[in-house]
């Protein structure tokens, strides 16, 4: 059974397989009208989504394929204290495959262990979003016509930025990635991925200013200041506003550079910026429902599992991580794995002591 948890599940091959079905997907959309006909997909939603939502369910219908689910978890039976693992086993059997986004880290993960069809992160917490990648590397793929060799910024919350994490890890499978990331020193990117990085070898330069590097750039990666990952309140009303990207700052940029955001923006890119040519982040949008079908296209139609693998009953979180999703369902397993010569959590990638 594949699922899609992290970009790192997908080979550099499989990536590449992936997108020429994206691009013959957008070039000739009315063959694939039938590729999903029958299937049924599971929308998971615990936490508000918008954008990957809809382009799911819209991806979905467009293959021909039919879609449920719940945007609000208060309308489901988790509002009655349901177990994740006994949604996913009754969710498993009516869909074809399972859609989850949530606000705990490594609950796709453990939806996987129980699930009789693959089940695609859509997002779990401050951890991952890998199909946020597949939207990211189809727009530069596109428009700049490769990935290999090129300068890429990651500006503002990269500590908590789900889809840096995962485009880190997806631009480890390309040849010679710059990096910069840039950010105010309190949230970096976590020191898992800092692991990941020097263990995969990536060139990366922490700075804490845009300004003096957006010359170098061939991507700029803009991401919000996410007031719902903060803990402290005051830690927010520090950091939010901290990067405001303006037509003025532009003016230092390569004439071909891309301005990426996964979006929803508050302020970090000026309204104005919008009728540059190098603002691509509205047609990221749009690449990620084509990414997301061309996914589709294939887990959905996998053959169900009927009965799973038997699973280790957990007896206390191995993981000290707040957010993990260990620390609420205890039931899981202890499962630890080794990245960047440090014990890891299996689900949610912290560092175990």
């Amino acid at each position: 059974m594949r699922h899609l948890i992290d970009f790192g599940d997908l080979s550099r091959q499989e990536w590449d397989e992936l997108y020429a079905r994206a691009s013959q997907i957008m070039d000739s959309p009315r063959d694939f009208i039938d590729v999903c006909r029958g299937r049924v997909m599971a929308s998971l939603f615990y936490e508000p989504s918008t954008r990957t939502n809809f382009s799911f369910q819209t991806a979905m219908l467009r293959l021909g394929g039919t879609a449920f689910g719940f945007a609000d978890p208060n309308s489901s039976s988790v509002a009655k204290g349901e177990t994740l693992k006994d949604t996913i086993k009754m969710v498993s059997g009516y869909a074809d495959v399972v859609v989850m986004r949530t606000p705990w880290e490594g609950a796709a993960k453990a939806a996987s262990l129980y699930s009789h069809v693959p089940v695609i992160n859509a997002g779990d917490g401050g951890h991952m979003h890998p199909t946020q990648t597949t939207a990211d590397l189809t727009t530069i793929t596109r428009l700049l016509g490769k990935v290999d060799g090129l300068s890429v910024g990651l500006c503002g919350d990269l500590k908590n930025g789900r889809t840096v994490h995962s485009l880190i890890k997806a631009l480890a499978k390309f040849e010679q990635i710059q990096f910069f990331l840039i950010s105010p020193r309190e949230l970096a990117v976590p020191g898992y991925m800092r692991a990941f990085m020097r263990e995969h070898s990536m060139r990366f330069t922490e700075v804490t200013g845009l300004e003096a590097v957006i010359p170098q750039l061939d991507v700029l990666y803009m991401t919000r200041i996410q007031r719902e990952r903060f803990v402290d309140p005051l830690e927010y009303e520090r950091n939010k506003g901290v990067y405001i990207l303006t037509r003025r700052k532009l003016e230092r940029a390569k004439e071909r550079m891309l301005v990426m955001h996964p979006l929803p923006r508050v302020d970090e890119i000026a309204v104005d910026v919008d009728d540059d040519p190098r603002a691509a982040y509205f047609q990221q949008a749009r690449y990620g429902m084509f990414a997301r079908m061309a996914l589709l296209a294939d887990l959905a139609n996998q053959p169900r599992l009927e009965q799973t693998e038997a699973v280790e009953i957990g007896i206390r979180p191995v993981c000290r991580n707040p957010r993990c999703i260990t620390q609420t369902e205890r039931y899981l397993p202890p499962l630890v794995k080794r990245s960047g010569g440090l014990d890891c959590c299996a689900f949610c990638d912290g560092a175990l002591e």
